[in-house]
C-alpha cells in the first residue's frame, strides 16, 4: 500500500490503473478510522480492482469555534487499518496541497443544505461539496462510498453528482454501531465515561422512532415529539434538532411517506453527535 501526499502522485497511480482497465473505488474520510469507515473500505475492496482512501481533515467544512484543531488524528493507526483491509493507496494531503494560495472556487448547493445540519453549521456543506468535488476530480473513481450515518451528506453528494453530470456511482452503506447501539463516530473519543453512557439516548430515540413507524404511526410530528421527549429526559443531552424530512429533498414533512429520513443531532456535553433512520 502506498501513501501519497500530492495530487500528482494520486493521478499517476490512477492513470496507470485506468490504462490497465482496472476499476477504482474511493472512500473519502477525515481519518481516525473506526469500523464504520472499515465497512466502507471493505465494500470498496469487494466491488473494485483498486481502492483509494483519502485521509484529510478538511478545514473548509469547519465553522468558527468548531473542533478543527482538536479533531482526532492518527495516521499510523489509520494506515495500518487501511492496509489490513486491502486498500491500495492512501491520499493524505496537507491543506496547502488542496487549497493553493488565492483559492476562490467553491461548490455551493441550495435546498438540501438548508435544513438539519445546514442550519446549525452554515458553512459546513459548502466545504463538503467543494472538497468532495475536488477529490472526485483527483481520484476519478468509478464508485465512491459514504456512510448512512451522515444521511444528509449522502443525499447532498448524490444530488451533486446528478446535477453536475459526474461519471461515477455513489454508494451508501449502513450505519455501524457499538454493541450497545451508539453509532460509530470519531467524535465519540471526546466523551467522558459519563457522557458515553448518556450518548446512548440517541440510539434509544432512533429505536423508539422505528418502533412507532412499525406500529403504524403516520404522524411524523408525533414521532419527532416522542423522540425529543425521550432525549430531553437525559440531563447531559441538549437537542440541536430532531426532524422528519423527505429523504431526497431534506425538507420537513408532516406525514410518514417513503423515502423519509428521521434525523437528530444532539449535544452530549460539548460533543455534537448525530444519528438517524430511513424509511424507504
Amino acid at each position: 500500500m502506498q501513501i501519497a501526499t500530492t495530487i500528482n502522485e494520486v493521478r499517476a497511480n490512477v492513470k496507470a490503473w485506468k490504462k490497465e482497465g482496472l476499476s477504482v473505488g474511493f472512500v473519502p474520510t477525515m481519518g481516525y478510522l473506526h469500523e464504520g469507515h472499515g465497512s466502507l473500505i471493505s465494500r470498496a475492496r469487494a466491488e473494485n480492482d483498486k481502492v483509494v482512501v483519502s485521509i484529510f481533515v478538511n478545514p473548509m467544512q469547519f465553522g468558527p469555534g468548531e473542533d478543527l484543531e482538536s479533531y482526532p488524528r492518527d495516521l499510523d493507526k489509520d494506515s495500518a487499518y487501511c492496509e489490513s483491509l486491502g486498500a491500495d493507496l492512501i491520499f493524505h494531503p496537507e491543506p496547502e496541497e488542496m487549497y493553493t494560495d488565492g483559492f476562490c472556487s467553491y461548490v455551493d448547493m441550495s435546498v438540501l443544505t438548508e435544513e438539519l445540519c445546514g442550519l446549525s453549521r452554515p458553512v459546513h456543506f459548502r466545504g463538503v461539496c467543494t472538497v468532495v468535488n475536488k477529490l472526485f476530480n483527483i481520484v476519478q473513481p468509478d464508485r465512491a462510498y459514504f456512510g448512512q450515518k451522515d444521511a444528509q451528506q449522502l443525499a447532498i453528494i448524490k444530488r451533486m453528482v446528478q446535477d453536475l453530470n459526474m461519471d461515477l456511482e455513489i454508494i451508501g452503506c449502513p450505519i455501524v454501531r457499538e454493541e450497545d447501539g451508539l453509532a460509530k463516530s470519531s467524535r465519540n473519543t471526546y466523551l467522558s465515561a459519563e457522557e458515553r453512557q448518556a450518548a446512548l439516548v440517541l440510539s434509544k430515540a432512533v429505536k423508539l422512532g422505528q418502533e412507532l413507524v412499525a406500529a403504524g404511526e403516520t404522524n411524523a410530528k408525533k414521532i419527532v415529539s416522542e423522540m425529543s421527549a425521550l432525549i430531553e429526559k437525559e440531563p447531559l443531552a441538549r437537542i440541536d434538532y430532531v426532524k422528519a424530512v423527505d429523504g431526497l429533498t431534506m425538507q420537513q414533512i408532516e406525514s410518514v411517506k417513503e423515502p423519509m429520513l428521521v434525523a437528530l443531532a444532539v449535544y452530549i456535553g460539548k460533543t455534537r453527535l448525530i444519528d438517524n433512520f430511513m424509511i424507504s
